[in-house]
This record gives structure tokens, sequence and C-alpha cells, in this order.
């Protein structure tokens, strides 16, 4: 069972309230995702607020808006955000990506994104976990439409999804004006297959593709790889 709280150096995720607890997909993607020379982000399904405050933490300046459609979700999020030390910077909203996006006159340097992944045919009877794990409320197809909608020229959009997933994602980007620059595969143990991708888009294409391979625990239960250790250190009170 998930504790109730989970401290890291700079600040503390209290999760007693979240149907989805803090986990190794958000970690990953709040260290991974480049946050520099942003102004404005947004974080589409913050749960407790754990990426928010990481982008908080790694760029000084930078306001971001996080949303959730759970609203015990989104109490929880606003909570850890407000004792944190970068709370005048982060604001938490009761929203669903959908709604939100029509409600936007201004455009965002850097969307991300860790989105619930499974279908209703593997639903539990708990109704906020249902929420938080499956993408009913949100399809990809609609992920991508509002992103594209409130995401500046420039900007960037990441996002962390199931291997499987890879292709009909990057179908779904290209089919609104948005390329993969940027990609990380994710093995949990050495000698498995891929099991998480982490993929950054943008509406121009770099001609300098970047690809980029990590394994978390690479000596055993956790005992972790020295890339996964560089990636996160930042965060982690012990690795």
């Amino acid at each position: 069972m998930a504790s109730n709280y989970f401290r890291f150096k700079q600040f503390t995720v209290i999760q007693n309230k979240a149907a989805m607890k803090v986990g190794t997909d958000g970690v990953l993607l709040g260290s991974w995702v480049d946050v520099e020379s942003v102004e404005r982000v947004l974080d589409i399904g913050t749960g407790t607020g754990l990426i928010a405050l990481m982008i908080a933490q790694r760029n000084s300046t930078c306001i971001v808006d996080a949303i959730d459609i759970d609203g015990c979700a989104c109490m929880q999020a606003y909570e850890n955000c407000k004792m944190s030390i970068w709370g005048r910077r982060l604001n938490v909203f009761n929203f669903d990506l959908q709604r939100f996006s029509n409600t936007q006159t201004g455009k965002y340097d850097l969307i991300v994104c860790n989105p619930p992944f499974f279908s209703n045919s593997f639903a539990s009877e708990d109704k906020q976990r249902n929420i938080a794990r499956h993408n009913d409320t949100l399809p990809f197809d609609d992920l991508f439409y509002c992103v594209s909608r409130i995401l500046e020229v420039t900007g960037r959009f990441a996002i962390v999804a199931p291997i499987e997933s890879e292709e009909l994602l990057i179908s779904f980007a290209n089919g609104n004006g948005l390329f993969v620059n940027r990609r990380m595969r994710m093995m949990p143990v050495p000698d498995k297959s891929h099991k998480r991708v982490f993929m950054e888009f943008g509406r121009f294409k770099n001609q300098e593709f970047m690809e980029e391979e990590i394994v978390v625990e690479e000596f055993g239960r956790h005992r972790y790889s020295k890339d996964y250790i560089g990636l996160t250190g930042d965060f982690y009170l012990q690795r």
C-alpha cells in the first residue's frame, strides 16, 4: 500500500486523497522534460501536483497551471502546491482539458501530460481511480487536438505512454500538426522489453532527432541505474 505522503528533497507530496500516487512515470517525465526558457506551463491531469512541483523546482521563474477532472485530486494538488516554496507560481484548476482549452486566450510554452492509459474494459469498481487510469474521459485524439489549440508556435508538448501506444500517438500528433523531436524509451529492468515511451512534440521537425533509452532498476530490486539516478537526482532523498 502506498504511503500517504512522499518526501522529496525540496517538497513533500501528500497523496491520501488522490487516486493515483507518486510513481516512476511521473517522476521520470518531470525530470526528463525540457523546461529551459519556458514562461508558461500547463500540467494536464496533475493528480497530486507532482509534475507541476518538479517543473517549478527546475525552472525558477515559470508559471505553472495544473488541471485535473477529479475534484479530490485538485484539492490535494492545491494543498501540495501551496505548501511548497513555489506556491505563488502554481495554479490548480478543476477542469477537464476539453473545457479548459475552450476558455484559454493565451498559449503555453510547455504542456506536459501523464495521461490515463486504459480502456473501460478493465475498469474497477473505484470510480475515482477509473477516471485517473482510463482514457475514456480524455481520448488521445482529443488530447492532441486540445493541445494543438493552446500550444505556442514554438512550444513543446511532452507525454509518457505505454510503448504499444507510440505509433498511435505519433499519428494523432501528426494529424494535429505536431511532430516528435525527442524520445526516450524506458525499461524497468535490463534485458526486458521497453515498457514506456517519453515523447516531446513540437510544431516543427528538428533536423537532429534526439533518441534516448533508460533502465530503471539495473542491479536488482531498488538498485537503480546510473542514468536513472543522474536524471532524478535533484528530487529523490536517497538513490
